[in-house]
């Protein structure tokens, strides 16, 4: 719902400028302009199969591994593997400069990692 609302935002930001542009006279090709469009629903399914795939590979990773302190570097080190993956997987996708994404979708999810994993201490410290 989050990457749908974003996207529906920025199609909106995108229609109205075209609206303007119109607007002062300049001509646009109309079938290029709705082909460069952003597609909500496209980046809404995308954005929950990703997370859905993205949520697997720590399950999977620990799955069988007992020794928390193990348990704990295996899942960071397939995670940040899958976010190098997805980072670079999406800037092939969108034709993007790839050590940009891949570093910005790597240290994306170590923060997001480590907000989660510090309010799961937190919580579990404090018995909520």
């Amino acid at each position: 719902i989050g990457e749908f609302v974003s996207v529906y935002s920025q199609l909106d930001i995108e229609v109205a400028q075209m609206k303007r542009e119109k607007e002062k006279g300049r001509q646009i090709d109309d079938d290029e302009e709705k082909e460069s469009l952003p597609n909500p629903l496209q980046a809404a399914a995308a954005s929950a199969l990703a997370f859905s795939i993205g949520a697997m590979v720590p399950l999977l990773a620990a799955f069988f591994i007992r020794d928390y302190k193990v348990r704990l570097g295996v899942v960071v080190a397939a995670v940040s593997f899958a976010l190098v993956v997805f980072g670079w997987f999406g800037a092939v996708l969108g034709k993007a400069p790839i050590f940009r994404s891949v570093l910005r979708v790597l240290v994306g999810g170590w923060v997001a990692m480590s907000i989660t994993f510090g309010l799961t201490k937190l919580i579990g410290s404090s018995r909520l």
